[in-house]
């Protein structure tokens, strides 16, 4: 076990929209981009921009997941079943995405109540929309949390930082 890693974030699981488990183990050592994304929202573009972000980063370390829910306003329609075929065809989307989950209330996803315990936001714990961001380091920390209007390009100078 490398020293100062934080171990309640690597005992963390989701899973893929197939139903396969993801351990947050398997990427002990990378830095994590992760957002709750929703296909059919106003900020949906910004899925070209998180596409950017792994292209450009992935073989430095950064893992991009993107964790689709649909609690705010039914923005995200689509089924596990066609969630990753949407993404790929609409937006060339080829980071990890999950299955669909919630992020606030009684059924918040462990990731997510691990990411705003650590580092809450305007809104204190819960997550006021789609595409806020958390930004974790290579122990496992939660660093960084960016508001869903903060661009994907505005978070290379924190990505590069912590890439190092």
């Amino acid at each position: 076990m490398k020293t100062g890693t934080t171990i309640p974030f690597y005992e963390l699981t989701a899973k893929t929209p197939a139903g396969k488990e993801i351990a947050m183990r398997d990427y002990e050592g990378k830095v994590l981009l992760i957002v709750n994304t929703a296909t059919r929202c106003g900020l949906a573009p910004q899925f070209d921009g998180l596409e950017q972000l792994h292209q450009t980063y992935r073989d430095r370390g950064l893992v991009v997941l993107g964790f689709p829910c649909d609690q705010f306003a039914g923005q995200e329609p689509e089924t596990n079943d066609s969630m990753e075929e949407t993404c790929r065809i609409n937006h060339g989307v080829t980071f990890q995405l999950t299955e669909k989950c919630d992020v606030n209330g009684a059924h918040t996803h462990p990731i997510f109540k691990y990411l705003k315990k650590e580092c809450g936001g305007f809104l204190g714990a819960r997550i006021k929309w789609n595409f806020t961001k958390f930004l974790v380091d290579t122990n496992g920390k939660p660093v960084k949390r960016f508001a869903p209007i903060t661009k994907p390009e505005a978070l290379v100078a924190a990505i590069e930082k912590l890439l190092a």
